[in-house]
């Protein structure tokens, strides 16, 4: 199957141009000047498909490097499964993710990577690699750690939070850093203060302060600073990596970045939610519905952020800057019933999580045509860097010969609304993002040469999705 785009205007992360893109079978084989002949032979009239990008653009497949299908929270579990989430990516111009296989203390991360995969496997309608979570770190993990490097799983999450389910000590952390120090891994980290937080959820539940508005009050942003510090002094002292997941506070960007001019490789991501959503208009949310508890719909871990401190301009500010490199969505949706409203008299009960897989692309380009960023800035925050970062870049995050045929035809003069009925194809019976008006649209998207949405339709088939093994991070100083 040969497929050209024509007349395009082709962005990556280095610059954009005019031309031609001609995939053959599942990968590029030329970016060409429009109109070109390829050593004599009129590419047009011997393909199998033309699409006619004309004022549109042409951009490497958008890859979320964390989101969290199916993954057991709480009681329950994300309502996205592999097919249903990596559909909605798809829809909305994402052709990779990377997910989490989550392990529990005690359990050995080698099977749950083989649990993970059995999930996957079949089901997903694009690419896929997983990282692994790391809760206690005992040696068995530290052996794991190698294997799972061999099955291409080069990056391993850790957490300051969640006592008893997730929680590493420092100790444990430490230990999980000097082998990523010795063997490449990337750590990774949530970086909150989780004995603050457990103490002043005890006490604001103990003054009968229940409502979802809450939880952003007792996940301070002094919590979220004092353990991304923590976490890049440890990171210091064992020479490892790490990148620090879903920033959403203005001081833990400025912990990065002063590690970073240090010349520390320290990296951090941020997601949508922390650039546009903030805790007043969304967590103090009320309806005729749901009452004060409507602001459960934007519960998440880290939180929301008070706009009056200035945390939403200051990380648009940082994604030019480069302090923070990369935008993820940390994909982890619930249903408002039967899910959320577990937690309608008690917000330490709601299910932590917004869904927004199929909107990070839209929502990354309306900050191009509001000026936060520029076009290619776009390509490399969403597709490039992550492809770099999580080691599969030259394969995925760029259009070039030799790369995976991961196209996006994107139409700047489109539009997009989304919520539900709109444009809303996750497995939620709400939108995080309802009523958000985008100023473009994703027209085409072909995932390893096979268009999967084309015309407002979605054509791909379960079991699209591959898994791709990755390598070392492409991304260290």
């Amino acid at each position: 199957m040969k497929t050209l785009i024509k007349n395009g205007l082709v962005v990556n992360a280095t610059g954009t141009g005019m031309a031609d893109v001609l995939i053959d079978g599942e990968t590029i084989a030329a970016v060409l000047a429009p109109g070109s002949t390829l050593l004599g032979y009129d590419l047009e009239a011997n393909v199998d498909t033309v699409i006619d990008a004309t004022g549109k653009y042409v951009i490497p497949g958008g890859i979320d490097a964390h989101t969290h299908m199916e993954m057991p929270f709480g009681g329950t579990f994300a309502s996205d499964t592999f097919e249903t989430g990596t559909r909605a990516a798809a829809w909305g111009g994402t052709t990779s993710i990377v997910d989490f296989v989550v392990q529990y203390p005690g359990d050995n991360p080698v099977e749950r990577y083989n649990a993970w995969q059995a999930k996957a496997a079949g089901n997903c309608a694009i690419d896929y690699g997983f990282h692994q979570i790391l809760s206690d770190v005992q040696d068995e993990s530290l052996v794991a750690m190698d294997e799972l490097i061999d099955e291409g799983v080069t990056s391993f999450k850790m957490f300051m939070a969640y006592k008893g389910v997730f929680l590493s000590d420092d100790g444990q952390i430490v230990k999980a850093m000097q082998k990523g120090a010795s063997n490449g891994a990337l750590m990774m980290m949530h970086a909150e203060n989780g004995s603050v937080i457990d103490l002043l959820v005890a006490q604001a539940i103990a003054a009968g302060n229940t409502s979802p508005y809450n939880h952003g009050l007792t996940r301070p942003w002094q919590a979220e600073e004092e353990a991304t510090h923590r976490a890049i002094m440890l990171a210091n002292l064992t020479g490892a990596p790490l990148y620090v997941v879903h920033v959403s506070a203005k001081q833990a960007v400025d912990q990065i970045a002063v590690a970073r001019d240090n010349g520390q490789n320290v990296f951090g991501e941020t997601c949508p939610q922390y650039l546009y959503l903030s805790l007043e208009d969304n967590l103090g949310a009320s309806s005729e519905e749901w009452g004060d508890f409507e602001g459960a719909k934007w519960v998440c871990s880290t939180p929301l952020r008070s706009r009056g401190e200035g945390h939403q301009h200051h990380m648009w500010q940082a994604l030019r800057t480069n302090d923070i490199q990369m935008v993820s969505t940390d994909h982890c949706p619930f249903c408002m019933k039967g899910q959320k409203d577990m937690g309608l008299t008690d917000f330490s009960k709601i299910p932590n999580g917004i869904g927004s897989v199929e909107h990070r692309m839209d929502l990354m380009y309306q900050g191009v045509v509001d000026g936060h960023i520029s076009l290619s800035r776009w390509v490399e925050l969403t597709s490039t860097t992550p492809a770099r970062m999580f080691g599969f870049y030259g394969k995925k995050g760029v259009i070039q010969p030799g790369a995976d045929g991961d196209v996006v035809v994107y139409d700047p003069n489109g539009h997009t609304s989304i919520g539900v009925g709109k444009t809303h194809h996750m497995n939620m019976d709400y939108s995080a993002w309802e009523g958000y008006e985008i100023d473009g649209h994703v027209d085409t998207v072909i995932s390893r040469g096979k268009v999967i949405v084309d015309d407002n339709q979605y054509i791909g088939t379960k079991g699209d999705g591959k898994y791709f093994k990755r390598g070392l991070s492409q991304y260290l100083i």
